[in-house]
């Protein structure tokens, strides 16, 4: 039976595994909480003469706060470390796996964060520049761990900071609940009160917008019915009055999800990833910039 199920695992396309299999990564357990390990997966590049520290991004899949695996972001993980980036892949709890809902989740990002640039130095990684990012659920939880104040884990260093340097971010849940004064669309997944576990404005990127946030790039179709365009503009608009370099780069007729790897013929996933690394080029954080 368990030559079975590994087979089956082997055939699946890499997106959909879970636990996911990433050959040419280091892995490491970030956080335990119960009998629950949580893991991060570390692509790194090959390590250079008297190489200086590097920029790091870690990512966040998606799949609403309840399913969805580390495995949707390895060919960005892969492409970045072959541009001199350390490219790291985070699991978190979710709630088909764990029960959990999404104020878990937020922990467990801060929590990634903080033991990436708790152990930058062994990583190999300039705790300066670490960004974050992530589609959907997961670009939700790269936000959150830039704007949402609270909800860090009991009993870790707070001297260390779980907020990120930048911020790239895929079809992202960015305003949860209402927003007074604004019309929006009835997004199911940003009105789904059930699934956050605490009130809806306490866990939104959009409420808890403050100045000094990090630079963030935004791709998103216009066609979504899952979370808005609409949302993602107001989310930009309060963002640039607060003095935050923020882009959003806009795909007429695009849909959830479609900056996937393998999705079509890959010509969004192109498009997507050479606007991420025209970004994090811009910063400082390419090998060579």
């Amino acid at each position: 039976m368990l030559r079975a199920l590994a087979l089956l695992l082997a055939a699946l396309p890499l997106a959909a595994q879970y636990p996911p299999v990433l050959p040419g990564s280091q892995e490491e357990v970030y956080k335990t909480v119960g009998e629950t390990r949580l893991r991060l997966w570390i692509f790194s590049p090959e390590p250079a003469a008297n190489a200086q520290p590097r920029p790091a991004i870690v990512f966040f899949f998606g799949g609403g706060w309840s399913s969805g695996t580390p495995g949707q972001f390895a060919p960005h993980a892969k492409l970045l470390r072959a541009r001199g980036m350390v490219a790291i892949l985070a699991d978190y709890r979710v709630a088909t796996r764990h029960q959990v809902k999404a104020d878990a989740c937020v922990r467990d990002a801060k929590s990634a964060l903080r033991y990436v640039r708790a152990n930058a130095r062994r990583l190999g990684i300039d705790p300066n520049r670490i960004a974050a990012g992530g589609g959907s659920a997961g670009g939700h939880l790269a936000a959150a761990t830039a704007a949402v104040r609270g909800f860090e884990e009991p009993g870790e260093d707070l001297a260390v900071s779980s907020q990120p340097n930048a911020l790239v971010l895929f079809n992202p849940v960015l305003v949860l609940g209402a927003v007074a004064g604004a019309e929006l669309p009835q997004d199911p997944i940003r009105l789904d009160a059930k699934r956050f576990g605490v009130p809806p404005a306490e866990l939104s990127p959009y409420h808890q917008l403050q100045r000094n946030g990090p630079p963030t790039l935004i791709f998103h179709g216009e066609a979504d019915t899952t979370v808005s365009i609409a949302s993602i503009e107001l989310y930009r608009e309060r963002a640039v009055s607060l003095g935050i370099a923020c882009e959003l780069v806009r795909y007429p007729g695009q849909t959830h999800g479609f900056f996937n790897y393998g999705r079509g013929n890959n010509e969004f996933f192109e498009k997507t990833t050479a606007r991420m690394v025209a970004f994090l080029d811009q910063l400082g954080y390419l090998a060579g910039a």
